[in-house]
């Protein structure tokens, strides 16, 4: 089984001794030693109660991910009344694929390069203000929604905004999540959305 074949890392990376865990199951540390090693085949239900002694070791070692925890700070927005030509040069110059829109502090929606495309080739497009064709506002989340649940939400949008009591926190992108959830250090300098991966 691959479960037997982890169970010597998942205990070394917890710091329990071989002793611990043995009293622990109900076992003998010989028994267990002998596991680590593939010399004997344990039966199923003894198994599942060192895994499941392991788990809930690691659930208190290693707390849940939060939202905030994922997150870029210092999200790059564009103010609802700027003309759709500024929103344009922001995004290009921080090579972002969409913004969230504010107005007086207020998170009011979202504009994405084909929002933009879609203005710009109007005429008089470039007067028009961002106000005027932003879409839907991202998904917005409290800095402890557990980042395991954004995985869904971030299949439907290209982002979640993390707010606190009203006020814009940190913007989470799917490679945001992708680097949290398989452990990459989270310390990135600050911007707004990354521009979306092909799929």
């Amino acid at each position: 089984m691959d479960s037997l074949a982890e169970i010597r890392k998942r205990r070394a990376s917890l710091g329990l001794s071989l002793g611990d865990l043995a009293r622990a199951v109900g076992r003998s540390d010989a028994t267990i030693s002998r596991i680590e090693r593939g010399q004997i085949r344990p039966s199923y239900e003894l198994v599942q109660k060192i895994l499941s002694h392991l788990e809930e070791l690691e659930s208190h070692a290693s707390p849940p991910l939060r939202a905030a925890d994922v997150m870029k700070r210092d999200v790059t927005t564009v103010d609802g009344i700027s003309l759709v030509g500024e929103a344009a040069r922001a995004m290009e110059k921080g090579g972002f694929s969409q913004l969230p829109v504010v107005e007086s502090g207020r998170v009011t929606g979202a504009v994405s390069e084909s929002t933009l495309l879609r203005a710009l080739a109007q005429p008089n497009g470039r007067r028009v203000r961002v106000r005027d064709v932003q879409e839907n506002a991202y998904p917005l989340v409290g800095e402890d929604f557990p980042a395991d649940l954004l995985a869904s939400i971030l299949t439907r949008y290209p982002a979640v905004l993390v707010l606190s009591h009203g006020e814009l926190l940190g913007i989470v992108t799917r490679i945001d999540l992708i680097r949290g959830l398989r452990g990459t250090s989270l310390r990135r300098s600050p911007h707004g959305t990354e521009r979306s991966q092909p799929a």
